[in-house]
């Protein structure tokens, strides 16, 4: 991953001059913006540090969740999309991402309290339990963290597949966030399975902005969703999505996929602003926080 680049006209000026690095801030590589937001700070490093591959714990300072989010709920999420604009190829986002994108997708999964995700994408993507990873064990345990993120998984009709490990084996009990109008015979093969099911609407769907609250009461302020399109789009109509993490692929892929968020248009659009922006190998991966 390329080195950091400041993304304000002042700090932007200083690095192009070759300005020293900032106290406190990692030398990480990438084409990247100030950290700000919860990150590790700006950072004026100079053109000529060389290329590397980021540690773990470097990328954690850059995507850090702000102090707040100990407190109250974040959400975050964290997709990936093509040049002209595809979230998916052939069904899956396997296809325009890239180990750069992994190794964030990681990162953010390691940073989470909970990884909330639509069950559509729970059957295409093949999801399975997230795991403790030896890397973040000590951070997690100083946040007050379990071992691994919560999966929540959003469904209305709960049709899925509850004999797979993501609900018979998790390290952690998986979530699954419904409408009180849930047929109760799913509701009970959930929670034979192993799961625990979360009534976050009145009807058959899930109220946004309610799973939220919820989840927050349940002590996972920290939330990151990774989609899918529909799931994302919810949250964005409910104004309840305070940053995106987005990967942006260098690649064309026409066809009709999906953007990375669906469902009906806003109102008003949202503003976001831009905290940072790395790059390797040509993919963008920019972090924007709700202005």
């Amino acid at each position: 991953m390329r080195r950091l680049f400041p993304v304000t006209d002042e700090t932007a000026a200083q690095a192009s001059g070759g300005g020293a690095e900032e106290e406190g801030v990692r030398g990480v590589g990438g084409v990247a913006g100030a950290l700000g937001a919860g990150g590790a700070g700006g950072t004026g490093a100079t053109a000529g540090l060389a290329d590397r591959e980021w540690g773990l714990d470097e990328l954690a300072a850059a995507y850090a969740y702000p102090e707040s989010a100990a407190r109250e709920p974040w959400l975050r999420g964290n997709m990936v999309s093509t040049l002209d604009g595809a979230a998916q190829h052939d069904g899956r986002s396997a296809g325009i991402s890239s180990a750069a994108d992994m190794r964030i997708f990681g990162t953010l999964r390691a940073l989470a309290d909970v990884v909330v995700v639509g069950a559509e994408t729970v059957r295409q993507e093949g999801y399975r339990p997230a795991r403790a990873r030896a890397e973040f064990a000590a951070a997690r345990d100083a946040a007050g963290q379990g071992p691994a993120p919560v999966i929540a998984v959003v469904s209305a009709s709960l049709d899925l597949d509850f004999s797979l490990p993501l609900y018979t084996s998790p390290l952690v009990p998986t979530l699954i966030l419904t409408g009180a109008a849930a047929a109760p015979d799913r509701v009970a093969a959930a929670e034979k399975a192993g799961a625990r099911v979360v009534i976050a609407g009145d009807g058959t769907g899930v109220d946004p902005a309610r799973a939220v609250r919820i989840l927050a009461g349940l002590g996972h302020t920290r939330l990151l969703t990774e989609g899918g399109p529909r799931l994302l789009g919810q949250f964005v109509g409910a104004g309840v999505l305070d940053e995106l993490c987005l990967t942006l692929s260098p690649l064309l892929v026409a066809g009709g996929a999906q953007r990375i968020s669906g469902g009906p248009s806003v109102s008003v659009p949202l503003h976001f602003e831009l905290v940072s922006l790395l790059e390797e190998a040509g993919f963008l991966f920019g972090r924007y926080r709700r202005s």
